[in-house]
């Protein structure tokens, strides 16, 4: 876990950097510009001499990240290395606004279940790899041994179980035995560790069997969980106006042959070569 002001920073150079690529600029020059804006006192100006060191070298940011575990997480690193796998769906700038987010969440004091639901709603939405994925979630010092197995057996389960099934195991709310404040069962020492607060459970056995996005912005909705941003839909590129015409002409072309074809025949006539100027000789201009 670092200091508040680290993940402040952190926030702003996944969104600077975001910026300054979708303006055109080269990612090299972009962290060294980025570089002199951060803290001194944090040790992100150390982060990204080395990250452009190895963007040099390599040309990948997540290989130097994954050197500097100690600064930069797991799944930090997993959505950087996603990000740059060409041909991928998962665009970089859509990567950095992931980073972002979780970063100004942890400034702000985020908690494991949370950052758990953040981190499996960008799966989710980007359609990323959950195996690999969920082992960088849990690979977070937030997350204790028991959140950790837990987790792991999210992996598993994944589209086999319900999320919100699992979440409601794992909550006050499944070990009460009726409604309307009925008294919960005493513990055993038998029973898995909760993980959840009664609000979770809740929250979880009201969209148990819909789709998982229900559940996720249910939790958004009541208790201000961080919101992934949304993947951009694919836009195909507009024609340009030039294009509309001569699509246009050619299309008015094809009619006029069509009635010209069902009147009685074309008129063949319109393209006879010698009614053209002929092409100049290249040998006398």
């Amino acid at each position: 876990m670092l200091d508040r002001e680290e993940y402040v920073e952190q926030a702003h150079l996944f969104r600077a950097l975001a910026e300054r690529i979708g303006a055109g600029f080269a990612t090299q020059e972009a962290l060294l510009a980025i570089g002199e804006e951060v803290l001194a006192t944090t040790k992100l100006p150390l982060a990204i001499d080395y990250l452009v060191t190895e963007l040099r070298a390599v040309g990948t940011l997540s290989t130097a990240m994954a050197r500097l575990a100690h600064y930069f997480t797991p799944f930090q690193t997993f959505v950087m290395r996603e990000a740059e796998q060409e041909g991928g769906r998962f665009d970089i700038r859509t990567g950095l606004a992931v980073l972002e987010r979780e970063a100004a969440y942890r400034a702000e004091g985020a908690s494991p279940q949370g950052l758990f639901f953040y981190r499996f709603e960008c799966l989710s939405r980007n359609r990323l790899d959950y195996a690999h994925g969920l082992a960088a979630v849990a690979d977070d010092s937030i997350f204790s041994p028991a959140w950790q197995s837990w987790i792991g057996m999210v992996s598993r389960q994944v589209g086999l179980v319900d999320l919100a099934d699992l979440v409601y195991v794992r909550s006050p709310e499944s070990r009460r035995q009726g409604r309307h404040g009925a008294a919960a069962e005493p513990p055993t020492d038998d029973d898995p560790p909760i993980l959840f607060g009664a609000a979770e459970g809740r929250i979880a056995r009201a969209n148990r069997g819909k789709d998982p996005l229900f559940l996720f912005a249910a939790l958004q909705r009541q208790l201000g969980y961080p919101l992934p941003p949304r993947p951009a839909p694919v836009v195909p590129t507009a024609d340009t106006p030039a294009a509309l015409a001569r699509r246009m002409e050619r299309l008015e072309m094809r009619i006029k042959l069509l009635e010209e074809e069902a009147r009685g025949g074309i008129d063949l006539s319109r393209f006879d070569p010698k009614r053209f100027p002929a092409a100049p000789d290249d040998d006398h201009g």
